[in-house]
């Protein structure tokens, strides 16, 4: 069955908020829900219902279809843990040949990973009264792992050696069984298996070791690891993201103008951002983090967040100077929940990031913010997290229910006609006045106004609903959180859908 015929059966539903709407065919309901979610609890949906819905999704999809989605969202939207559940998930249901084998190969792609991996398979398939770790793994888990141990050097898998794992780096290699290449490496799944790996130089083994030395003052101290710290930095063994989450603690160390110049420097390389594959929220997460520091250098610092958070949206495409953009936040109650437990970014702190992301690439655009009302607000282009915290502070003046149809209201009755409407939502829309109002009669009436502008709906929170019927060829759902939605977003101007989009994954 084609995905437009998909659509076409679309059946009617209610959302979490008794509003009507549409459920997806599964694929797309699927791509929803790993896209946009860290597997933990949110406002309509608890870690374990969301985990149980992939597993039933997966049981309702092409097998290469879970295979080629957890590919993509590993290596194209960069997350880690969805990917090893979509393995361990399609290794319950699948057998005959290597496709698990080949998508745990492409997928693990750094040690930790491994571990990762095994606990996930762990936690999804425990028998119950068994003390036993790991009964039964899957045979193409462990074909695709044994390959994947081959990879790695003796630095590589020092660095995620670590005590505090359910599974360890030890009990995987005895998992898994792999073949040494040759004789060098060989000694080293020995090291393993004896717990002599060399001890890497790492900037968390560097801190843990000064750590436990003691100070004679909080001078001698601050001084130490004010020194350890420009030691690490000028070493370049300081990961992309280490840099990122440890900024509050460099700037706090009082380290160098020297070396805070290469903390910057780094940050807002092009080259740097593009092989760090960072999401766009953990700029801001760390822009956050940052606002606070008292150090005359924080200011520095935050100008290169804004360098390399513009360098995530330079491959917007699809729009030039004439193209006419309305970009619309939802910040109800449910948007204001944070995206994890250790994470101070809510959900619509990322429709706001890439609402500001999308404008530095506009020149005619109306933005704002929606909930109970509907208000426009005007802000520069150039600073995207900036104007992003700027535009977060204004949540309230719109209160905290989801009238979505307002803003298309706002266009019919200034009859102002866009090429382009975006959503940026969790798509739990409905109408506080209960006179059913909604965004899909709102948008049908502003399409006879104006027949080519087209909505684009982006699905932040993943929980499988649609406000309006897809099928409408001006209408598109687009989901994630990733600067990989802008290719998705092109894919979808071309023609293509999401699902499309991710079957063209070579497995």
């Amino acid at each position: 069955m084609s995905f437009n015929s998909m659509l076409r059966i679309q059946n009617k539903s209610k959302n979490h908020v008794g509003a009507k709407a549409y459920v997806m065919p599964p694929e797309l309901e699927l791509y929803t829900a790993v896209v946009a979610t860290a597997l933990c609890n949110n406002f309509y949906e608890d870690k374990d219902g969301r985990i149980s819905r992939i597993s039933e999704l997966v049981k309702k999809v092409p097998h290469e279809f879970t295979a080629k989605l957890a590919v993509y969202t590993r290596n194209e939207m960069h997350l880690r843990s969805v990917p090893l559940l979509l393995i361990t998930e399609l290794a319950k249901i699948h057998n005959g040949d290597n496709l698990v084998a080949r998508t745990v190969e492409r997928c693990v792609q750094r040690v930790d990973e491994i571990m990762e991996l095994l606990m996930c398979y762990q936690f999804r398939n425990a028998e119950k009264n068994s003390v036993k770790k790991l009964n039964h793994l899957s045979r193409q888990i462990q074909n695709g792992l044994q390959k994947v141990f081959n990879r790695f050097d003796e630095y590589q898998f020092a660095k995620y050696d670590r005590d505090n794992l359910e599974v360890k780096l030890r009990d995987a290699l005895f998992l898994v069984h792999p073949k040494a290449k040759d004789e060098k490496q060989q000694e080293i799944f020995n090291k393993i298996g004896e717990k002599k790996l060399q001890v890497p130089y790492t900037w968390e083994t560097e801190l843990s070791a000064l750590g436990q030395q003691k100070f004679d003052n909080n001078q001698q101290k601050a001084e130490a690891f004010c020194r350890k710290w420009e030691e690490l930095i000028q070493s370049g063994k300081v990961g992309y993201m280490a840099l990122l989450r440890n900024l509050r603690n460099i700037l706090q160390a009082e380290v160098s103008t020297e070396k805070v110049n290469i903390v910057a420097s780094v940050l807002s390389d092009p080259e740097q951002v593009s092989k760090s594959k960072q999401l766009p929220l953990r700029y801001l997460s760390a822009y956050k983090e940052l606002r606070d520091v008292d150090s005359v250098d924080t200011s520095y610092v935050l100008s290169a967040l804004e360098t390399a958070v513009k360098h995530s949206a330079a491959n917007i495409k699809g729009f030039n100077q004439d193209t006419s953009v309305l970009l619309a936040c939802d910040v109800s109650g449910s948007m204001s929940w944070t995206i994890s437990p250790k994470s101070s970014v809510k959900y619509y702190d990322i429709g706001l990031l890439f609402a500001m992301m999308f404008k530095t690439r506009c020149r005619r655009v109306i933005t704002g913010i929606f909930g109970d009302t509907w208000e426009t607000v005007n802000l520069p282009v150039d600073n995207i997290l900036h104007s992003t915290e700027n535009l977060r502070k204004l949540s309230g003046n719109v209160g905290y229910s989801t009238n979505g149809y307002k803003v298309i209201d706002y266009l019919i009755t200034k009859n102002i006609i866009l090429d382009k409407v975006m959503f940026f939502t969790d798509c739990q829309l409905w109408d506080s006045s209960f006179v059913d109002n909604s965004l899909e009669k709102s948008w049908l009436q502003y399409q006879k106004k104006a027949p080519n502008a087209k909505l684009y709906i982006f699905d932040l929170a993943g929980y499988g609903q649609s406000p309006l019927k897809l099928v409408n060829s001006n209408v598109f759902l687009i989901s994630g959180w990733s600067d990989k939605i802008f290719d998705v977003l092109s894919a979808v101007d071309r023609g293509e859908s999401a699902v499309e989009t991710i079957m063209k994954v070579e497995l």
